[in-house]
């Protein structure tokens, strides 16, 4: 296997909206934004990830920066390929090697995608490199990567949420048997913040700004038992024109997220009426399980627990659980009924 394994390389992509996670040898070898800078005029790719975030929101007319994938799915083709590439060598900087290895690769994908973007998603992977490419379901390798044993007879529900969807589905056998994918997700929680701040507060925002008030006072319940502190932040007076700072707490952001929140809950309830009667009673005792960045959102598990009267569980490191769960399918590409080739 040494020998093989040194002209093979497998590696699993959990290609996401807002980051990019690959998994090689069971590690976490990347994890960056899904973000590339280009030169207007040349097209030459500048930077990926973490130094084209830097980029983003401060570029000059030369260079753009592009977020490849919008609501889970591939927006712009050739920046998808792009940034894969230009991921995959930032797993093989350090090694010195004559030639690229043929890669083997599971990525995974949203499960209300079409045919067409599963299609793109394919030929992205393909032109990056990949011989042999298979996909996987988001919501089946975050049940993976939470450690459910998807192909027992036991219904269980994932909850999803992403950077650009939210994805809740009944998993049992090893199967997703109903679904339901909404483009409401991490990212409208920031658009939000960047409205709400230019209404409320007549401050113009940023999307970092936004993403950075998310992650220090983001809430999704107005009351909140140890809540964060005030958050000073930056932007432009749209009256005066001149950079000003105000504090925001955490209750305004509750507030603004309202709206958004109220839609994932609602598609939570959606998925329950569709649900079997045999997997709802599974689901009464085994709960419901949280993943993805989203799930970080202060008192979001309280809220969908109050909504669904159902006890709600957060993964374990939610950010990584679809990327662990995808590197688990890798290992065992050969074993599961679910990998789409």
């Amino acid at each position: 296997m040494g020998l093989f394994d040194f002209f093979t390389q497998e590696i699993a992509i959990d290609l996401g909206t807002a980051n990019t996670l690959i998994i090689h040898n069971d590690k976490v070898v990347v994890d960056e934004p899904s973000i590339v800078a280009v030169e207007r005029g040349s097209g030459k790719v500048i930077a990926v990830g973490k130094k084209a975030m830097q980029m983003h929101g401060k570029t000059h007319e030369e260079i753009k920066t592009v977020r490849p994938l919008k609501d889970g799915v591939i927006a712009d083709f050739q920046a998808a390929e792009y940034m894969i590439r230009g991921m995959i060598k930032m797993i093989n900087h350090n090694k010195k090697r004559f030639f690229s290895p043929s890669l083997k690769m599971v990525i995974c994908i949203p499960s209300g995608i079409t045919e067409v973007e599963k299609r793109a998603v394919k030929d992205s992977a393909e032109h990056a490199g990949g011989k042999e490419v298979y996909l996987i379901h988001e919501p089946m390798a975050a049940a993976i990567g939470i450690g459910i044993d998807v192909l027992e007879p036991m219904g269980n529900m994932i909850i999803d949420i992403g950077g650009g969807t939210s994805e809740i589905a009944v998993i049992a056998l090893g199967g997703i048997v109903c679904d339901k994918s909404i483009r409401v997700a991490g990212d409208d929680f920031t658009n939000d913040i960047v409205d709400y701040m230019r209404r409320q507060h007549n401050l113009l925002i940023g999307e970092r700004s936004a993403e950075k008030i998310k992650i220090e006072v983001g809430s999704a319940m107005p009351k909140l038992e140890n809540p964060p502190e005030d958050y000073a932040i930056q932007g432009r007076d749209l009256m005066t024109g001149t950079p000003k700072e105000i504090k925001v707490s955490y209750e305004e952001i509750a507030h603004a997220l309202d709206k958004s929140i109220t839609k994932i809950e609602a598609a939570i309830l959606n998925a329950l009426e569709m649900t079997p009667p045999e997997l709802s009673a599974d689901i009464y005792r085994t709960g419901l399980y949280l993943a993805g960045g989203g799930s970080l959102l202060r008192g979001l598990d309280k809220r969908i627990s109050q909504k669904t009267k159902l006890p709600v569980h957060v993964a374990e490191d939610p950010l990584r659980a679809v990327a662990r769960g995808t590197g688990i399918a890798l290992k065992h590409s050969s074993k599961l009924p679910f990998l789409i080739k």
